[in-house]
């Protein structure tokens, strides 16, 4: 038999054992059997390295580390889900969905929520050619190496039962069963490692190696549950979709199942909240989606969450401990948080040793004491809390304890604006709140100054180099050489990068200045009232600010109160004297897209879809992730699939890349 035959033969034996073990969870040979399969396979291809092929099995680990991570846009925004806290939530979920579609007993697909991480696989004619993280809905960090060390991600898509199609962008949930979570801190405990707090962190600090031979050693898991963009192959529903990606080769949870109505939403929830010990790894909650991909699609999308599905929440775990302290930590806009130091107590998969106290509202209320015994929760199994104090339990001589008026840090005055519980630090240079404004300064929608992470900001800040945002502008590359893990490359690609970001515009200076309640979107509405003039924006009053259409009072008082701080004009002042520039803003009031909605699918050649979205809302229009009866125009780009298909069905408008740049280059 000839070596092409024999390396060919047993590919395909590896693979299917991969499909019975990964699939259909029935294995027939054992995890020895397995290896020595694959090493003869290995030793085959060294002996013949010309018939190593990408999809090979031994190809899940590459040879050398990667640099750094680099980025990919979703063709389609991996958004987030909104939240059901309890059953009744739930139950309005339903009708909500029966009253947008105008009928009763809508199927729903439900399914165990993962804590875990979402990734992104992509096939091109069935090969795995790339994965990311979901990043922030639209961007993600490229994963491909370490998403190739997984077993259970196929290389190559099987085609025994079905063909696979052209492209194809799943999403997926990767993380680690409990059994191996244990034995991989057993392991970190003998080596003299510190070990993994939970899981969850387990798989994202795995999945973010940048050598993927460790990434390998971790026994990652992963669950594939949705699609983001087909071309080849059209699904009525997620449940046929479903079973084509078990045919084609991908894991799915078997605990998916279509249940009707909010009875069957409510039942699968709390049978699978009393199962959720006896699982084999940890869950949060539950998810339910619509089933029928029309339905989906005339429900459409908010802006950061899919109307037609939501995330049920479990009901926070407890347990009782003492409060041995209470420490004041100060957060980036200055609000100064209590939180309780506790004995160490075991919760939901992790060791809690802090829990909020949110506000001295709230440590009135419930009357919290240092050397209280207290009820602690983890609500939503993420962020601890106390529920109550044991007061049958409070020892003698305690007394009420209370926030000081003053930052701990920086000493300067504490204040609590109006209508508000917490108290604030009004120093914006305050060292505790400074790292992190710097950190929001520098940001991808702020300033994106390349290069310029947490661990560089807190050694400059550390250092002395910088104690205020505009001290950004005065460094010097003696300084920052000198650094350690700096170098001299490291250090002439952030001093260009802290050079080019001088030339800004208003939306993102006023976003990266880090105002409370202003994010990017109000940033973007600020810029076209003003029309980027900036002392203008300084002299607004409250009353012209709250007359701005989606400017409230809330935030017309913060940003009022921003600029009555003299201590922030003179930062501002100081960026702008050391050469930070805002482009001109020329605004059309006609704004020509106003009420058009606009979809893109497929990939964008010439732009991102951040630019695309970016120029549809600066012209007034709307960006959406899902083509419905209100969708006004469809860009459809090469890779284009269902998307594109009911835009045609509904006889939407349908533009190439260069129709929609023409369409906005006339306006």
């Amino acid at each position: 038999m000839s070596p092409k035959i024999q390396i060919k033969k047993l590919r395909g034996i590896i693979q299917d054992h991969n499909y019975r073990y990964y699939i259909l969870d029935d294995p027939t040979i054992s995890d020895g059997e397995f290896d020595i399969l694959l090493n003869e396979l290995e030793k085959l291809e060294n002996i013949n390295p010309d018939l190593i092929t990408l999809d090979s099995p031994t190809q899940r680990v590459g040879s050398t580390p990667i640099a750094e991570f680099g980025t990919i846009d979703h063709r389609i925004p991996m958004l987030s889900l909104a939240n059901a806290m309890n059953e009744d939530e739930l139950v309005a979920f339903d009708k909500r969905m029966q009253k947008g579609l105008n009928h009763e007993f809508i199927e729903y697909m439900a399914e165990p929520k993962l804590d875990g991480l979402g990734v992104e696989l992509v096939y091109e004619d069935g090969l795995f050619v790339y994965g990311s993280t979901r990043g922030d809905g639209f961007t993600g960090e490229d994963i491909t190496h370490n998403l190739k060390t997984i077993r259970g991600v196929p290389l190559s898509l099987r085609t025994q039962e079905i063909a696979h199609p052209s492209l194809l962008e799943v999403r997926g949930e990767v993380f680690i069963r409990k059994d191996d979570f244990n034995s991989l801190n057993q392991t970190q405990e003998k080596n003299g490692i510190p070990v993994f707090a939970n899981p969850r962190n387990a798989a994202a600090g795995s999945l973010r190696q940048l050598d993927p031979k460790i990434t390998a050693q971790r026994p990652l898991s992963i669950y594939c549950y949705e699609l983001g963009t087909i071309d080849g192959e059209a699904f009525q529903d997620h449940a046929s979709f479903l079973i084509a990606l078990k045919k084609w080769g991908l894991p799915v949870n078997p605990f998916i199942q279509l249940v009707t109505g909010s009875v069957g939403l409510t039942r699968f929830h709390v049978d699978l909240e009393t199962k959720r010990n006896e699982l084999p790894y940890e869950i949060d909650g539950t998810v339910f989606k619509i089933n029928n991909y029309n339905e989906r699609g005339n429900l459409g999308t908010r802006s950061r969450s899919p109307r037609w599905a939501i995330a049920g929440k479990f009901k926070a775990q407890q347990a009782t401990t003492v409060i041995n302290g209470i420490d004041i930590q100060v957060g980036r806009t200055g609000a100064l948080t209590p939180v309780a130091k506790l004995n160490p107590v075991y919760i939901a998969g992790v060791t809690v040793t802090n829990a909020t106290l949110h506000n001295q509202d709230e440590i009135d209320r419930k009357d919290i004491r240092i050397r209280d015994t207290v009820l602690i929760e983890r609500a939503g199994d993420v962020i601890p809390k106390v529920v109550k104090v044991i007061i049958g339990k409070r020892p003698n001589n305690t007394s009420p304890f209370k926030i000081p008026n003053t930052c701990p840090v920086c000493n300067h005055p504490a204040f609590r604006p109006d209508g508000e519980v917490i108290l604030r630090c009004g120093n914006i240079s305050c060292p505790r709140q400074i790292k992190g404004r710097i950190q929001h300064f520098a940001s991808k929608l702020a300033l994106n100054i390349d290069g310029l992470g947490k661990m560089i900001v807190e050694q400059l800040v550390d250092e002395g180099l910088i104690n205020t945002i505009d001290g950004l502008f005065n460094l010097k590359y003696e300084s920052l050489v000198e650094l350690d893990r700096m170098g001299e490359k490291s250090a002439t690609n952030l001093m260009g990068a802290i050079s080019q970001s001088k030339e800004s515009t208003f939306a993102r200076f006023i976003y990266a200045l880090g105002i409370r309640n202003v994010g990017e979107h109000i940033a973007k509405v600020l810029e076209k009232e003003f029309s980027g003039n900036l002392v203008e924006f300084q002299k607004a009053n409250l009353e012209a600010l709250e007359n701005i259409d989606e400017i409230g009072p809330i935030v017309a008082e913060t940003i009022v109160q921003f600029w009555s701080d003299d201590s922030n004009k003179i930062m501002v002042q100081n960026c702008l004297d050391k050469g930070v520039k805002l482009a001109e803003i020329k605004i059309n009031r006609k704004q020509p897209f106003e009420d058009k909605i606009f979809v893109f699918t497929g990939s964008l050649e010439k732009l991102t879809r951040r630019d695309a979205k970016d120029m549809v809302e600066d012209l007034g229009g709307k960006a959406s992730g899902s083509v419905s009866k209100n969708t006004d125009f469809v860009v459809a780009g090469p890779g284009a699939g269902s998307k594109l298909k009911k835009a045609e069905e509904l006889g939407i408008d349908i533009l190439t890349e260069e129709d929609f740049l023409k369409m906005v280059r006339l306006e």
